[in-house]
């Protein structure tokens, strides 16, 4: 759980309410990540200097500290002069410039491919036909059932992972050509940009959805697939997304924004 003087301050920070800051650790993460930020520990805490806001702990509790030398700016712990702090982090952006988005097309998408995977690390199953569970998952999936490589971590974003197949396209042009499952995303689609529905309602089929934010590649998918799976799907990785209501999935479906 983190400090109430915690999201206090983050909440200040990012201007918004304190209640909106998530209580676990790993889902505060995945929310920074939905906003492009990531939050950063500092090694040596006591010797660190800014000239910009940033968050530290003291032992009455956390403060937003700002200046060279620094001092508290927003105290809800009510550290005052409290000497050197315990710990530090700072807000940082995910990416050191922005990722240029592409169209921006959020409307005439089609389903192509649907693929569950009954457990973690499983082969991929193609089906025509799947349905989805709100706030769970597609039936038969690892992640439906909790039972994903990730699932224990918690957070949004795990019911519903999709991508573009324009993306395996380029990833076959580049050199590594994977069946259109072996990415491990639940759909398929094409005709969409993914990264358009981030932070938005969209419908596939009669199935209402959220996207949550990009399902980039990591280590593990690469070790499940081949080399160059992870420098090629970087910002092509897909999209992870919540699934609001229940109901069928078909090949040929239409995907696209409601909102």
């Amino acid at each position: 759980m983190t400090d109430a003087t915690l999201d206090r301050c983050l909440a200040e920070l990012l201007g918004v309410e304190a209640t909106a800051i998530p209580a676990d650790p790993q889902a505060l993460a995945e929310w920074l990540a939905e906003r492009g930020l990531i939050r950063v520990s500092v090694a040596d805490p006591a010797g660190f200097v800014m000239a910009g806001r940033f968050l530290a702990r003291f032992e009455r509790g956390w403060a937003v500290m700002f200046g060279v030398p620094p001092g508290p700016i927003f105290d809800p712990g009510e550290v005052g002069a409290a000497g050197a702090p315990l710990e530090v982090s700072v807000l940082a952006p995910l990416e050191l410039a922005p990722v240029a988005r592409r169209d921006g097309r959020t409307g005439g998408g089609r389903v192509e491919a649907i693929g569950i995977a009954g457990a973690a690390e499983g082969r991929m199953r193609a089906v025509e036909l799947a349905t989805a569970v709100a706030g769970k998952g597609l039936e038969g999936d690892r992640y439906a059932e909790g039972a994903g490589t990730f699932s224990r971590r918690g957070g949004s974003g795990r019911d519903l992972t999709l991508i573009e197949a324009g993306a395996l396209a380029e990833l076959a042009a580049g050199g590594v050509d994977l069946d259109e499952l072996e990415a491990r995303r639940n759909l398929v689609v094409s005709g969409i940009d993914l990264d358009a529905l981030i932070g938005r309602r969209f419908r596939v089929g009669e199935v209402e959805c959220r996207g949550a934010r990009r399902c980039e590649p990591c280590a593990h998918l690469e070790r499940l697939t081949e080399p160059g799976v992870l420098r090629g799907l970087v910002h092509r990785g897909g999209l992870r997304a919540d699934l609001l209501s229940g109901g069928k999935i078909r090949l040929g479906d239409e995907v696209k924004a409601v909102d």
